[in-house]
């Protein structure tokens, strides 16, 4: 069986396009964990974030919206799923707030081009039960 959706890091820092491609090939939804690139995404110099880069700042101004609109308006428009992490009423409400714009394909293409191929969270592979394991009392 195939399944339905494959929920994965992606953000304009680490966009994961084959594995993205891979998805659309089988028919799953790309379910984006982490899409705005949350406060570990760093272009790998420790000060730049999603949310301060130039090129981002620059769409999101273009269209009177937030960095992380831009980003996740970016994601809708790529067919994503997205669960984006807020805790506070104003967050979420700027979050529900991107459906009024669309991003140009250069736009598009501009933050496609700004992945650095850095995980901002775990490896995959360190995810495990040893790890992160729960006891899980039998029903």
């Amino acid at each position: 069986m195939v399944p339905a959706v494959n929920q994965i890091e992606v953000h304009p820092y680490f966009s994961q396009p084959d594995v993205r491609k891979a998805n659309a090939d089988l028919g799953i939804l790309t379910q984006a964990w982490s899409p705005i690139g949350g406060i570990t995404s760093y272009r790998g110099d420790g000060a730049k974030s999603t949310f301060n880069d130039p090129a981002i700042l620059d769409i999101a101004e273009r269209h009177g919206k937030s960095a992380a609109q831009a980003m996740l308006r970016w994601q809708l428009q790529l067919g994503h799923s997205v669960i984006p992490k807020p805790v506070c009423p104003e967050r979420i409400a700027e979050n529900f707030d991107v459906f009024d714009f669309e991003l140009t394909p250069e736009q598009r293409g501009a933050l496609e081009v700004l992945d650095t191929g850095m995980r901002g969270g775990p490896e995959p592979d360190s995810i495990t039960m040893e790890a992160f394991g729960r006891e899980i009392p039998e029903a």
